[in-house]
């Protein structure tokens, strides 16, 4: 109790930090410095990282590679990856504000009780694992699934619709887990909109397309931006979905960088892949931080959340 008393304030904080930044530095700064010293090593001759043996020769491979004359040239496989994850990606954010954002509209009109009643069924999918639910994607998109005899027996199609292991099905499967991350900071940004606005602007002539325009979506623009930050970051790097339903010939970035680290046994090359998308998604953030200030300095500051 003494020891306590005799201890300024700062420490007393420092103390009371201290198993919050014991966590944070344990399960966060030693791995990602762990990675960038492996990105940074050298490859060892059977598989995994060749310690003290530093080289940049893994971010080179991300570009380039060696011919038969030991010549850089340039190799586009993970460019090209890198690109279809960015698209894939990007589809799935548009898809989920499609249906996310009227979603969302649909639910902050209806009566608090009915509110919550389907905030619970937005939810429910989180109460299940992420694997059971994409292994049940697997059953209905299949050849010979229930979406192709649903179809078959509408007469809508005859033959198998191969839908399974294309960027078609990686792209429902993403849309589908992910909808429910644009749906809630959308509907939390609509909550607390001021709807007395809308009705003013009913008053005035404004029709249901200029509301929506000029009122409602100016001010869910935080949760938009938070909705789609939310989707677009976790689904770049998204694993299981790529790899049950993408199958091995559509490969995403996080299916690239655990084939180094398991079939490649290239530790380096992996752990800079890992980086170079790191890099990227900071990039993105640091633009959106630099539009933010742009704009706050013309004084139209948006809260972003």
């Amino acid at each position: 109790m003494n020891l306590w008393a005799n201890l300024n304030q700062y420490r007393r904080r420092l103390l009371l930090l201290s198993p919050v930044l014991l966590l944070l530095f344990g399960g966060m700064v030693l791995p990602m410095t762990i990675m960038a010293v492996a990105s940074l090593s050298g490859a060892a001759d059977y598989g995994g990282v060749s310690w003290g043996k530093f080289s940049a020769a893994a971010y080179g491979q991300f570009l380039f590679e060696r011919n038969f004359d030991d010549q850089l040239v340039f190799n586009s496989g993970y460019l090209l990856i890198f690109l279809r994850s960015f698209e894939l990606a990007t589809l799935t954010t548009l898809g989920c504000l499609i249906l996310g954002f009227p979603t969302a509209l649909f639910i902050a009109l209806q009566p608090i009780q009915r509110r919550n009643t389907l905030l619970i069924l937005v939810s429910i999918p989180f109460w299940t694992n992420l694997l059971v639910r994409i292994y049940a994607w697997i059953v209905l998109l299949r050849d010979g699934g229930n979406i192709e005899q649903v179809l078959h027996r509408l007469n809508l199609t005859t033959g198998p619709l191969g839908l399974m292991y294309t960027d078609t099905a990686t792209a429902i499967g993403l849309l589908y887990a992910f909808l429910p991350f644009m749906i809630l900071p959308i509907y939390a940004s609509l909550e607390r909109l001021d709807w007395r606005l809308v009705d003013a602007a009913r008053d005035l002539g404004a029709n249901s397309w200029h509301v929506l325009r000029r009122i409602i979506i100016p001010l869910a623009l935080p949760g938009i931006i938070s909705g789609c930050t939310l989707v677009f970051v976790p689904a770049l790097g998204m694993y299981i979905i790529p790899n049950l339903l993408g199958g091995s010939k559509f490969l995403m970035i996080g299916n690239l960088i655990h084939l180094q680290f398991t079939n490649a046994h290239n530790w380096p090359l992996g752990a800079a892949l890992s980086f170079v998308l790191l890099g990227l998604v900071l990039l993105g953030m640091l633009v959106r931080k630099v539009r933010f200030i742009k704009t706050k300095t013309r004084g139209q500051t948006h809260e972003y959340v």
